[in-house]
């Protein structure tokens, strides 16, 4: 198997044009890293850099997880410091603004709608970067409200508002040009390139995540792991990622029969196809979601805590802090909750009904119509289930390694949450578009064995 996979390898150089397409995204992420690295001016960065080393509790919220989309720009106070998230939230906005205005329904459906969809989400993340930008702007003016215990003065300039103005159009262009560049990668390279910058930021963790490793298993004489511990690891870690791998490409495949029509003077005879339901159709969503919003939550119930002087909310604030079991109850709720809430309004089995009507298509044993539309819903209800199930699983493995096993959080992401999901999805995205170019020049590729068959 092992000589397959560089046999595969030595074919994707054989061909000048997919040759020239990795080398070229290659280059272009290698350009995405530098904004990641360098340094905004005005700003000690070292302080900061020294914090998220001292503090590693800080990996297990959401300021962990903004520092990991943006492969360490925000603690190095970098140029990219943004990321690219702007541009998936304005992405994300107007896919739920899509499902419920009718104005942009009707839009995506017409020709050239996409494109103006596109455009509009551009100039929403111009919006939104200068918006985040002057409020990091601000958060760098005083740290310790951003970064609990954080001690000392990250801004070294004297002219505030000349600062806050440089630094919000100095995110606002980081963010603007990763997402040019992520553009470039989708037409001119190979794979997503949006998803290929997140995927090499998190990438980009891997080697603090091996000095964790070595600081469990083979630094300290008097660790509580051992070699015992580093095998039920790497079991793990193999069962976690065949199953994310098995429930990303999991589908039910719903039998479409198409009967024969007549256009004008053509005559189509009648075809079998099917309808694929994704298991895991939510993606990584629902669990960015729940991350982003249970960090609320404890910061106002510690406010609480602090002004009226209640225990309770102390008591609440304590237990809504990553790790905790009030907190993964709250968290698997959330997750299962946002993972029907981002079906229902990405998953419209009315159109999909109305649409196999006009194409002269039906489901074998459902009539067409409003009972298709209800044996639609009531198939991927079900399905959704599961989904979120394996969600809820994957998204509290990391925190339980964590909080109760006392592994190193920056081991612990590698082990489900959204890093695992992001990575396996896009590397099977772009195994996949590599397979396409190997198979037009008849070479084997990637995905040649080992398919999950289908139920026909």
């Amino acid at each position: 198997m092992l000589k397959n996979i560089v046999n595969t390898f030595a074919n994707c150089f054989k061909i000048p044009e997919l040759r020239s397409r990795i080398f070229f995204t290659l280059i272009v992420l290698g350009i995405c890293r530098l904004a990641a690295i360098i340094p905004l001016p005005g700003l000690d960065s070292s302080l900061l850099k020294q914090y998220f080393d001292s503090h590693a509790d800080v990996g297990g919220g959401l300021l962990g997880m903004y520092s990991m989309f943006t492969g360490g720009a925000l603690e190095r106070c970098a140029v990219g410091t943004l990321g690219i998230m702007p541009y998936i939230s304005a992405t994300i906005v107007l896919q739920l603004l899509t499902a419920v205005v009718g104005k942009l329904s009707r839009l995506a459906r017409e020709a050239g709608g996409r494109i103006k969809i596109i455009q509009y989400g551009r100039v929403l993340t111009v919006l939104l970067c200068l918006g985040q930008g002057f409020v990091m702007a601000l958060a760098f003016e005083h740290p310790g409200k951003l970064f609990s215990g954080f001690e000392g003065n990250l801004v070294l300039v004297d002219n505030l508002w000349w600062y806050r103005i440089q630094t919000a159009i100095l995110l606002t262009t980081g963010t603007v040009m990763l997402m040019w560049l992520g553009e470039q990668i989708t037409e001119r390279g190979i794979g997503n390139g949006i998803s290929l910058i997140i995927t090499i930021g998190i990438l980009s963790r891997i080697p603090l995540a091996a000095q964790g490793v070595k600081d469990m298993f083979f630094t300290s004489a008097d660790s509580q792991f051992n070699m015992g511990h580093m095998v039920l690891m790497i079991v793990l870690m193999v069962v976690v990622v065949a199953s994310v791998i098995a429930i990303t490409q999991a589908q039910r495949k719903i039998p479409v029969q198409y009967a024969q029509r007549t256009v004008g003077r053509k005559s189509y005879a009648g075809t079998t196809s099917f309808l694929p339901l994704r298991v895991n159709y939510a993606g990584v969503m629902p669990i960015i979601f729940a991350q982003a919003l249970l960090m609320f939550p404890a910061t106002i119930f510690t406010y609480l805590g602090s002004a009226f002087e209640v225990k309770l909310f102390n008591e609440i604030a304590r237990q809504l802090h990553s790790g905790q079991l009030l907190y993964l109850i709250v968290y698997a709720s959330m997750v299962i909750f946002f993972t029907y809430f981002w079906v229902a309004t990405q998953f419209n089995e009315l159109q999909i009904s109305d649409d196999l009507k006009k194409n002269g298509g039906y489901i074998p044993g459902v009539r067409p119509g409003q009972v298709t539309c209800d044996f639609l819903h009531h198939a991927m209800s079900r399905l959704t289930l599961a989904g979120a199930i394996f969600l809820t699983i994957i998204a509290i493995i990391p925190m339980t390694m964590y909080g109760y096993f006392k592994i190193d959080y920056n081991v612990a992401s590698f082990f489900g949450g959204t890093s695992i999901l992001i990575l396996v999805g896009v590397v099977l995205d772009t195994m996949r578009q590599i397979e396409s170019h190997l198979m037009m020049r008849h070479y084997d590729g990637f995905l040649k064995k080992g398919r999950i068959r289908g139920r026909f």
